[in-house]
């Protein structure tokens, strides 16, 4: 599964809603279009594995709107999601910053492990730029290219190591109502 799922569960974990308003949520808070092709085929999974229901809300004179609301199979597939980093999704940016933005639901050991499969990510595309700059000696664009790429995974390396200091400490107690869409940081917006 991949972040789209991540982002459709945890915007159903605040509170139910219909397919258009549930795609229009996640366009509104982490800027990830979702087309009709990804959140309904993905909807209708997750409704076979208990994860979510469907119920038909009657309106007068229209189609009846097919409300989704998430089941406590559904917050664990959640959790399972979040604290899940397999090596292919470790590499990809929004993978790892779509499991970052809601750190929060974690423990510190999940926490810790999900950054530790980003780390070991980045320090394979750190050898495989190596090898690569070895190859483009002497072309200047490719030169520049693979110095630029082999410079941001040496900062998001430490920036990670930063992280992993944080990620230790325990949770601060909630004070309040966060505001909407607090928490649902992903492609689209600062963890």
């Amino acid at each position: 599964m991949s972040y789209i799922e991540i982002l459709i569960l945890r915007n159903l974990s605040r509170r139910p809603a219909h397919g258009y308003e549930l795609r229009k949520r996640v366009e509104a808070v982490t800027g990830v279009v979702l087309n009709n092709n990804s959140l309904y085929p993905a909807l209708r999974r997750f409704e076979e594995a208990g994860a979510v229901t469907r119920t038909a809300h009657e309106q007068q004179g229209r189609p009846a709107k097919l409300v989704y609301e998430l089941t406590d199979v559904g917050r664990d597939l959640l959790h399972s999601l979040l604290a899940d980093l397999p090596p292919d999704a470790a590499q990809d940016d929004v993978e790892f910053m779509t499991r970052l933005g809601q750190f929060a639901f974690l423990t510190e050991p999940e926490r810790l492990a999900v950054l530790d499969a980003r780390d070991t990510a980045l320090a394979e595309r750190q050898e495989r730029l190596a090898r690569l700059q070895g190859r483009s000696a002497g072309e200047r664009w490719s030169t520049l290219v693979t110095a630029e790429l082999m410079q941001r995974a040496a900062q998001e390396r430490q920036w990670l190591a930063g992280l992993r200091a944080t990620a230790a400490q325990p949770e601060p107690p909630a004070t309040g109502q966060a505001p909407a869409g607090a928490g649902d940081s992903g492609p689209g917006q600062q963890p």
